[in-house]
């Protein structure tokens, strides 16, 4: 007659369990990173030097492949840290939703409740450094905050709600929104793509880039409400509702330049969360 598994056994399995989620939530976006970077390169081309597509790629051309990859290691770093965090995070918190006392949720809807509470911690966690990077990023502060030494400095001296987690609540809204549909949509759209007799890899792709288009299509607005309220850095800073209003008339009220410079970014953020999605789900079906 066969043995059970001890409890010891059990809890040293779900200890691997949990620390290979996170482990493949970081190797999956370190890889995709790399794979999409030069999508991004392109895409910041445009942004910096307002040119088409083709004049971007013809310039990252000329420059050869050794300097295609500059720059790599801010964004390298940062994605590896919020895969690792979003992927082990929501594997964390649907095992603690799994227990019994909370019967009370519909099993269906436990991955997009606890892609509720990893957006809010990736919140947390990452409000600062994409408050940085906006403000680097912005031309109108080269000239009196020309380093990331003088950005870290000048935000240190404001309160935390105007300095460093400025814009925090749009991040939020937006960050748990996100990761809510995209782990509640992955494996329906995967299992729909499946069973139209694509492997496994095919469909997670898939599903990873309807995913996050359903999710860019949808949250894009709040993406560029975030931008516009963290690049500035002066005192006197007005709310989320003053802000929308104001990014609202600056666009004449049209959602349809609300939405400008939109298209490249939802096209990257799809490839790069298909790459990503099917890199992790096939890490996880091999250790499992």
């Amino acid at each position: 007659m066969a043995r059970s598994p001890s409890p010891t056994q059990e809890g040293l399995t779900d200890s691997k369990a949990r620390f290979q989620s996170y482990l493949h939530g970081g190797t999956s976006s370190l890889l995709s990173t790399l794979i999409v970077f030069p999508v991004y390169k392109t895409v910041f081309r445009q942004q910096i030097h307002n040119i088409q597509v083709h004049r971007a790629v013809e310039q990252l051309h000329k420059e050869g492949l050794l300097k295609l990859y500059r720059g790599v290691t801010p964004p390298l770093l940062m994605r590896t840290l919020s895969g690792t965090l979003l992927f082990g995070l929501q594997d964390t918190f649907l095992r603690l939703l799994s227990l019994p006392s909370f019967s009370v949720i519909p099993h269906s809807f436990l991955p997009a409740v606890a892609g509720l509470g990893v957006g809010i911690v990736e919140s947390v966690v990452f409000t600062p450094f994409e408050r940085v990077q906006n403000v680097l990023q912005s031309g109108h502060n080269d000239r009196h905050l020309p380093t990331l030494k003088s950005v870290l400095v000048k935000l240190k001296d404001q309160r935390i709600s105007s300095g460093y987690y400025r814009a925090f609540l749009p991040i939020a809204a937006r960050n748990a929104l996100g990761s809510s549909l995209y782990f509640g949509l992955k494996g329906p759209l995967s299992a729909a793509v499946a069973a139209q007799g694509l492997s496994p890899l095919a469909s997670s792709f898939i599903s990873g880039t309807l995913a996050s288009m359903a999710i860019s299509l949808t949250l894009y607005p709040l993406s560029v409400l975030v931008a516009n309220m963290q690049v500035g850095v002066q005192a006197d800073v007005k709310g989320v509702t003053a802000c929308w209003r104001m990014l609202w008339n600056s666009r004449q009220r049209s959602v349809i330049l609300l939405y400008r410079g939109g298209a490249l970014v939802i096209l990257r953020s799809c490839i790069t969360w298909g790459i990503t999605t099917a890199i992790y789900d096939r890490q996880q079906k091999r250790s499992s």
